[in-house]
């Protein structure tokens, strides 16, 4: 079974909210985790997904069910296969995100002669 898009796009805000916390404690021998409670809370006060908070545990189950994700200790993680399908999203959003990163962080205007024109 593969994930729908609505559960890749969980299973991928997971493996970047890892991935971004784990670069703080770099060089440290700990890693964080996340009860799925404190990631819902996350993804709702950041904005990353409009739905709901029982929309989001049902995906969170359906990654579970399909062993993307595991649930122990009341921490959440990404399987072997929850890994592999994260760094495919990766590798194919990858380029699409560093655009957007980059013209988020210049002002494109200063480097081009861009021309105006009064819109319709």
């Amino acid at each position: 079974m593969a994930a729908g898009k609505k559960q890749a796009f969980i299973l991928f805000a997971l493996g970047q909210y890892y991935l971004e916390a784990n670069k703080r404690l770099k060089g440290a021998p700990l890693e964080v985790v996340v009860s799925k409670k404190v990631f819902i809370d996350i993804v709702q006060k950041a904005h990353i997904s409009l739905k709901k908070e029982r929309a989001l545990y049902r995906n969170l189950e359906e990654l579970e069910h399909k062993k993307f994700v595991s649930y122990d200790n009341h921490s959440l993680k990404l399987t072997p296969k929850g890994q592999r399908l994260y760094e495919r999203l990766r590798r194919e959003y990858g380029p699409y995100l560093n655009l957007a990163n980059v013209l988020n962080k210049f002002d494109v205007l200063r480097y081009t002669r861009a021309q105006t024109v009064f819109k319709d």
